[in-house]
């Protein structure tokens, strides 16, 4: 089935079965990104886990070295000092009970991430069937439920994303935007699949990284070999 003209022709302009090194794939989905908006970049990676199981599951957050080109709105559950901080450090929605109570009764889900401090995640378990589908519920594995709550905000406005595996076991990254150059964009590359490998559960047996993918907001697929998924210091040096 097709999937719009704009799709067709992209795919249209590179063999679809051809594995590509990251620089190739980075500079080939740039060059497809021609949507009017400024196209968001994401890295898709199959990895061989079985995510049913509680010890394969891979799930964690990093900040992106050249950021993600969009500014995340920040909600932080907290209180007293907490809540002044976080406010101090630039979250959009800042609550305790008053906040519970507003996503609870009022369905407001106005945020890209959410924070909480350890003392308020009683109040906020209560949002686990709103918050947990969404991918929202604060959570100590992604860095998430803290006391630092200032530096937790201003990572996550500055370029920090979170990363899980799905029930098939795949990871979706955004890695920027269209518009970054290519050696942003392999910067950020090269820091999710480092992380991905680093946190490499202990129970995942065979090959680990099955497949991985580049893709923009409108674009198809570019597939690049899983051999080859780290970024090499030659392909660092080549000027874009």
């Amino acid at each position: 089935m097709s999937k719009g003209k704009r799709y067709d022709d992209a795919a249209a302009r590179f063999d679809r079965q051809q594995l590509h090194t990251p620089a190739e794939a980075i500079d080939l989905v740039k060059s497809l990104a021609t949507a009017k908006f400024d196209e968001t970049i994401e890295l898709a990676v199959r990895l061989g886990v079985d995510p049913r199981r509680a010890d394969q599951i891979v799930r964690g957050s990093l900040a992106l070295p050249s950021g993600t080109g969009r500014t995340l709105r920040v909600a932080v559950f907290a209180s007293g000092e907490a809540a002044a901080e976080a406010r101090a450090a630039g979250a959009e929605v800042v609550g305790a009970d008053d906040l519970v109570a507003r996503i609870e009764k009022e369905g407001f889900l106005g945020f890209d991430v959410a924070i909480a401090t350890p003392d308020l995640m009683a109040q906020v378990g209560r949002l686990g069937r709103l918050l947990g589908p969404r991918g929202l519920m604060p959570n100590p594995k992604t860095g998430t439920v803290t006391t630092d709550v200032g530096r937790a905000v201003t990572e996550f406005q500055g370029g920090r994303v979170e990363y899980r595996t799905d029930r098939v076991g795949n990871v979706h990254v955004p890695i920027g935007k269209a518009s970054f150059t290519r050696q942003q964009l392999l910067d950020n590359y090269r820091a999710v699949i480092d992380e991905l490998i680093r946190v490499k559960p202990a129970a995942a047996k065979g090959r680990y990284v099955r497949s991985v993918t580049l893709s923009s907001t409108m674009g198809p697929g570019i597939p690049i070999d899983p051999a080859k998924a780290r970024v090499t210091d030659e392909e660092l040096a080549v000027p874009a």
